[in-house]
């Protein structure tokens, strides 16, 4: 939960409620002042993240005197010695550790702004504007290794002209109408985590591109105890609305790896999904109502109410729209009072399949907890490496023995696997599900293996995007991609994609790589596949390209096996080959129908999803 994760202190402070019209039918909130947050991401983002990777300047993987450590207090992990992380990553991907590592130099020379003076001046009417070299290079990119790459060489094709923070609904309004007349491109901007290329800017693009950054407008505008309704403004940070929600007793429950900077208006314009979905839903669940500034005008529902018949749902139509038809600014969401009972779990089971039929049977069931997540051999090897004890088995079997594990029960270590557990609710609904959950692992060979396994399992998730700046700097280049499958078909295609991605590397004489795969989410119909690949690169002309050939051919198994093109992390640049396929010619030409009504000038110039197919305007 978030208590493992360390935030910056920050305050809040009580600003003007403004009236909205969609509210009139709502009754009102104890609350008659919104809540401005002080963010725990700051405007010059520079300052306290990392400019060439991902997450905070004091927090990162470092390799001194054969000894692997994680600096920082922020995490578990922070401050404490890995003496198992050195041996792991030469054995797996024959690193010479001793050179030194690759970190990039602060660029010192940046494309030149071209942004006409009078539509800056116009803009500086509604709020603030940078044209600064910084500001604008780290809002070019999202966190894709394409993106890092090019990052890391300052060879952007096209960075933002300029970044704009709006404060307010009728600010962004501004700024569109602006853009509109004076025919410059905005993107939104949120918290940098794509891992789709959507927020890259369009290579070719030769007007002038505006980032238009939503951190700025990250009000609480209302809260209702009793109906257990939040009006958010769509660029609060995750780790920000959660910690406010939390000191009020409540919590919104939606946790995706990277909701410590990501934003509410991200994780709408990508379908988002998060750890704790299986009680609360994904983003698509927790909406209840949605505004959003197009060029041709507002999309907003005439009321807030919980589910209506009025034709299609044109809320669907923002969720996942990925920026390209305008910018959300406000949602109305679902909040939960805070579980009085929150526990960690863990079980080992002999082997990948007897773990996955546990979990099919849990789903078959309904008695998934709030999280619940089956992670490979390969998995459990790295959670090992990244142990902070010296016993056997490391973080995910901590506290049993090897010789109960290998000799009464037979495990094999390099063929079993792990499954955490995040259990919510009060006491009596959390113990008798962790007994539930126990008594069916007991069926496919699972033993129990302790709270604080599960625990440390699953606050790592926050602190595995850190592993792959360390990785670049060695020449190990690195990325996950995932999937949603059917139940019957998962184990098929766990086992052809792992052996494609094997076919690709040895055709390229790639002879030191991982691939893993996790089950992260389970639904009726199926479930979500996260895979995990990377390779030392150090042989390779172009690694990105050699990373993104054997990637494309593994996506390609997976849609010949029955996976989608992603669960929930959108289309994006990287995934365009396969979106008509997926949705059908007709579905593409209704996605450029809703394009052509709502920005028939492409102010929202992001090219994702074959948007850029063609000319709208012909379509």
């Amino acid at each position: 939960m978030t208590e493992n994760v360390a935030l910056l202190r920050t305050t809040t402070e009580p600003v003007p409620r403004k009236k909205n019209l969609s509210e009139k039918n709502i009754k009102k909130s104890p609350y008659d002042t919104a809540i401005k947050v002080k963010s725990a991401i700051p405007r010059k983002r520079q300052d306290l993240l990392k400019w060439y990777g991902w997450g905070y300047k004091d927090s990162m993987f470092k390799l001194k005197d054969q000894v692997a450590t994680f600096t920082g207090t922020r995490y578990l992990i922070g401050g404490k010695s890995l003496p198992h992380f050195v041996q792991w990553v030469r054995e797996k991907f024959d690193v010479d550790i001793s050179k030194p590592p690759k970190i990039p130099p602060t660029p010192t020379v940046y494309p030149e702004s071209r942004l006409p003076k009078e539509v800056r001046e116009e803009l500086e009417k509604v709020t603030l504007v940078s044209v600064d070299g910084m500001d604008r290079l780290i809002r070019a990119h999202g966190q894709t290794l394409n993106d890092m790459t090019h990052l890391r060489n300052n060879s952007f094709q096209r960075v933002p002209d300029a970044v704009i923070w709006p404060e307010s609904h009728e600010q962004v309004q501004q700024i569109v109408n602006c853009a509109t007349k004076y025919k410059f491109v905005l993107i939104p901007f949120g918290g940098g985590t794509s891992v789709s290329g959507s927020i890259t800017c369009p290579a070719h693009e030769t007007r002038p591109i505006v980032a238009l950054d939503t951190s700025d407008m990250n009000s609480i505008l209302w809260l209702d105890r009793e109906q257990l309704l939040a009006r958010v403004q769509a660029g609060i940070v995750g780790q920000d609305l959660e910690r406010e929600m939390r000191a009020r007793g409540f919590t919104v429950g939606h946790e995706p790896d990277s909701y410590e900077f990501s934003t509410l208006g991200g994780w709408v314009a990508t379908r988002a999904s998060g750890m704790k979905k299986n009680t609360y839903g994904n983003i698509e669940d927790l909406i209840v109502q949605t505004k959003v500034v197009t060029p041709k005008g507002v999309i907003e529902k005439s009321c807030c109410v919980p589910r209506m018949s009025c034709g299609p749902d044109w809320e669907h139509i923002v969720m996942g729209s990925e920026g390209c038809l305008g910018v959300v600014t406000e949602v109305t969401l679902k909040i939960r009072p805070l579980p009085s009972i929150v526990r960690y779990g863990s079980l080992v089971f002999p082997d990948w399949e007897s773990g996955f039929h546990f979990e099919r049977e849990v789903a078959r069931q309904r008695l998934q907890p709030s999280s619940i997540r089956l992670m490979d051999n390969e998995q459990f090897r790295f959670g090992h490496a990244l142990k902070m004890e010296t016993s056997w088995g490391g973080v995910l079997l901590d506290g049993l023995k090897k010789l109960y594990i290998t000799k009464i029960k037979g495990f094999d270590p390099l063929k079993l696997c792990v499954v955490t557990l995040l259990m919510e609710g009060n006491l009596e609904q959390v113990t008798e599900r962790e007994t539930q959950l126990n008594n069916i692992a007991a069926r496919f060979g699972g033993i129990p293996g302790g709270a604080k396994n599960g625990e440390i399992g699953y606050t790592l998730t926050f602190v595995i995007a850190y592993i792959r700046d360390l990785a670049l700097e060695y020449n190990i280049v690195a990325e996950s991609f995932e999937t949603s499958v059917p139940w019957e078909r998962t184990l098929t295609l766990c086992r052809n994609t792992k052996r494609r991605v094997i076919t690709e590397c040895r055709k390229r004489n790639v002879t030191h790589y991982l691939i893993s795969c996790r089950l992260t989410q389970t639904y009726d119909a199926g479930c979500c596949i996260y895979f995990y690949f990377g390779f030392n690169s150090a042989g390779c002309a172009d690694a990105l390209r050699t990373y993104e050939e054997i990637e494309e051919a593994a996506r390609d198994e997976i849609i010949a096996c029955g996976g989608s093109i992603s669960h929930h992390h959108g289309v994006g640049k990287l995934r365009k080959k396969w979106y008509t396929q997926t949705v059908s010619e007709t579905g593409r030409r209704l996605l450029f129908a809703a394009k052509q009504a709502l920005d028939p000038d492409n102010i929202f110039a992001l090219a994702n999803m074959e948007l850029d197919r063609g000319l709208v305007s012909k379509l």
